[in-house]
């Protein structure tokens, strides 16, 4: 016998109660995702490796919740352990992990500097992996959590010059499928958000080094009204995976695009 229908509530998106851990959230896409999450009661912790905490700080404090931080460059394992360590001490578990801080670099594969392809894999692929071998162990003696990975519109197709970010993204949605599988018998669930094109610090690399791109995007978006999407439009997907409401959702890549997957060129 299923669960009454009449008993449905709203209560299912809520965090209130839960910690978020948000890699890269005092700038771009994480910022927005820490907003969202924090506006529906969750307290949030932010590793970060640029300086600039301020503004995040600010405005989840003033939502009512707790933010705190660790800087440091999550390719390091030992930084990678602080972390998770950081934020059992700060808030006693980690409910919610999101994969989100990422970078890219962009240069011809004939020309592809070497050190360039280890930095975008380390950050994008190697990271993701190794700091949800640390965060899943807590997850599983709490009894079950959820795991939001931040692939792209690069997870399903390649572009010009990007070589190490395209590879990275692809390997993502392999992480997210593998990751659910193997912890879904622990009420771990993990689901990836595929973003299309957003004005972003990593979207501006990919616009200044072809300035065309932007209108060859617009003009495959049908949903775009003429423009990359807004980065509001990913706050509401970040809180369904991270709020009960996904409970029986796992191993699936949200794109968020305007269309730009399903249309081809």
């Amino acid at each position: 016998m299923g669960k009454n229908l009449a008993d449905f509530s709203l209560d299912v998106f809520s965090l209130v109660g839960k910690t978020a851990m948000i890699t890269g959230a005092n700038q771009g896409l994480g910022m927005a995702y820490a907003i969202a999450m924090a506006k529906a009661g969750a307290d949030i912790f932010i590793p970060h490796f640029t300086d600039d905490v301020e503004q995040i700080k600010e405005t989840i404090e003033n939502l009512g919740q707790r933010v705190a931080f660790l800087r440091g460059d999550l390719t390091d394992k030992g930084y990678r352990k602080q972390v998770v360590a950081s934020c059992v001490e700060s808030y006693g578990k980690i409910d919610i992990l999101v994969n989100n801080a990422g970078m890219n670099y962009m240069a011809p594969l004939l020309d592809f500097p070497d050190e360039k392809w280890a930095q975008v894999v380390d950050l994008q692929l190697n990271a993701v992996y190794y700091l949800t071998r640390e965060v899943a162990p807590v997850m599983v003696k709490q009894g079950g959590g959820k795991i939001i990975n931040i692939a792209s519109a690069l997870s399903f197709a390649a572009d010009m010059n990007a070589t190490a970010y395209t590879i990275a993204k692809h390997g993502i949605v392999g992480a997210t499928r593998s990751f659910a599988a193997e912890l879904g018998a622990y009420n771990i669930q993990c689901n990836a958000i595929a973003p299309g094109f957003f004005d972003s610090e990593i979207s501006a690399v990919v616009r200044k080094a072809n300035p065309t791109v932007g209108a060859k995007v617009c003009d495959r978006i049908p949903g775009s009204g003429g423009k990359w999407g807004d980065i509001y439009d990913l706050m509401g997907p970040a809180l369904f995976f991270a709020s009960a409401a996904s409970d029986y959702i796992t191993g699936c890549v949200l794109s968020v695009d305007g269309g730009f997957k399903a249309v081809l060129m």
